[in-house]
């Protein structure tokens, strides 16, 4: 078996070193092939660098690296280009300035190409890099993670240095746009479209191919690559979860499938895939290797905390303002929300796996709470326990912890908002664990949860009667649908007080 190549993002040392290489050159040869300036926008470790690293080396004419690779006897190794191959998430901005960061690295290139700068100022500085460049012959411009020096300042109190470095990279980039006879091929990745940065606005040519059929799997691994490549790794991983082959696989889906840029097209995300096979364990490792804090918190301020059944436009993918983090953008294009189908131009959004979805409530829980978000996952392990045990005591024990961390003046300014959204949160999460549903339709149940020998259909009301829940489980005939199951139902009623942050009082009568 080949090592896994878990974190590596050089092309060549891949190579070179022989890990294990999932072969996308075929998808890579439709878009290199006739030039062009294109855009790829996709989430923090899917497999943009490699991509970048990949195409440099075929405009380089390295054949060597590409034998037995699809590409190998397709492409015309003999013609080359100079690359001229910028890492934004290098540059070093945080520690000097995004200016000086670029003037740095414009004089790394120009001397990695064996050329003299001699002009003053950003955008002319790097047009005469592209200038005295292609010379040599057209230049392939390859950008990867351009709006690294905007993500990392979209805190609240950091904007200002997002919008500084939003007039810098307009400055920059303007220069391309004046060397269109220099360049053969621009490549362009990121997480987000912003807008007013210069690339999107100045390059009016420039090909966004983020929603395209023909590069949906441009980058992430598909079931079948899956199956094809991981499968010398697969004993091993079912032995340590004592899965079968289909099992395993069926837990591969949910963890760690479903994204989509098409609603067609369904990829994993390579991070986890390389993750688990090496370490032999599910867990949510995407998440963990850098979910921002301000975007836990613009959803905590926002009240934002339910995730599927979203319907969006194809605008969402266009140019994003800095000075309006739309919710519903914010979140697709930083893969904590997926396309799950599409009507032509119409998005249906929600989680795309369980790996996100878990992560995603542990920190939402973590932040409404005002905990720490690895409690969560805890809290809803007992939650399944007291169920489980048809332990209602216990149940109403863990739903009064829920409020009991909120600082009082907190909770007291937004108390209907944080009632409903704590409650939503707890009962989506234990969702993950048994099987519970939470419907938010007027006319429909609160919450239903069902184990191996109950169905607990629950009513939730704030500062009224604990009758009242009862009573609308029973009128409204909510456990009908469940007679078929031949397990025991029981209708919960819970009443919440605003005023204590408690249950005031519960009760539950067997239907």
């Amino acid at each position: 078996m080949k090592t896994l190549p878990l974190g590596i993002q050089d092309f060549k040392g891949l190579r070179t070193e022989d890990l294990l290489y999932v072969d996308k050159t075929e998808h890579l040869f439709g878009l290199i092939r006739t030039g062009g300036y294109y855009f790829l926008a996709r989430p923090r470790r899917f497999g943009k660098s490699l991509m970048l690293a990949t195409i440099k080396e075929i405009f380089k004419g390295s054949k060597a690296l590409f034998k037995d690779l699809w590409i190998e006897d397709k492409w015309n190794w003999e013609k080359t280009n100079p690359v001229l191959h910028f890492h934004f998430n290098r540059l070093g901005h945080k520690d000097i300035g995004l200016k000086k960061a670029l003037l740095a690295e414009l004089q790394v290139k120009a001397e990695e190409q064996g050329v003299t700068l001699s002009e003053k100022g950003l955008a002319r500085r790097f047009g005469e890099l592209l200038k005295k460049v292609a010379q040599k012959g057209k230049v392939v411009l390859l950008i990867d993670e351009y709006d690294k020096p905007l993500i990392d300042y979209l805190g609240k109190k950091q904007r200002h240095q997002a919008l500084e470095n939003q007039g810098i990279l307009k400055n920059f980039y303007s220069a391309i746009k004046n060397n269109d006879e220099n360049i053969r091929f621009l490549f362009i990745t990121g997480v987000t479209k912003f807008s007013k940065t210069g690339v999107f606005s100045e390059l009016n040519n420039l090909d966004d191919i983020t929603t395209d059929w023909d590069f949906a799997a441009l980058v992430g691994y598909t079931q079948e690559e899956i199956e094809r490549y991981f499968k010398p790794y697969r004993p091993k991983a079912m032995k340590r979860n004592q899965l079968t082959d289909k099992e395993l696989s069926i837990e591969l889906k949910s963890w760690y499938n479903g994204y989509s840029w098409d609603g067609e097209t369904y990829v994993y995300n390579p991070w986890p895939i390389l993750s688990f096979f090496k370490k032999g364990v599910f867990s949510n490792y995407w998440f963990s290797t850098g979910t921002p804090t301000f975007l836990i918190n613009i959803l905590k301020e926002r009240f934002f905390y339910d995730f599927e059944n979203h319907r969006t436009g194809i605008t969402t993918f266009e140019s994003y303002d800095l000075d309006n983090l739309d919710t519903l953008p914010l979140l697709l294009q930083t893969g904590y929300l997926t396309i799950k189908k599409r009507t032509r131009n119409v998005f249906e959004l929600g989680y795309p796996n369980r790996e996100v979805k878990d992560s995603m409530m542990q920190h939402l829980i973590g932040a409404f709470r005002h905990e720490e978000s690895a409690k969560s996952a805890l809290f809803a392990y007992s939650l399944q326990d007291a169920f489980e045990n048809n332990q209602l005591e216990e149940v109403i024990v863990l739903i009064n912890s829920m409020f009991a961390s909120i600082p009082y003046q907190i909770f007291e300014a937004k108390k209907e908002k944080y009632y409903h959204s704590l409650i939503h949160l707890l009962f989506t999460y234990l969702g993950i664990f048994i099987k519970s549903e939470v419907n938010t339709n007027k006319g429909r149940m609160d919450a239903l949860v069902e184990t191996d020998t109950h169905i607990y259909v629950l009513e939730f009301k704030l500062d009224k009667k604990v009758q009242e829940a009862i009573e609308q489980i029973k009128k409204r005939g909510y456990a009908e649908q469940f007679a078929k199951f031949n397990k025991e139902i029981v209708a919960v009623g819970i009443n919440f007080s605003s005023k204590t942050k408690n249950v005031e009082d519960w009760d539950f009568k067997v239907l």
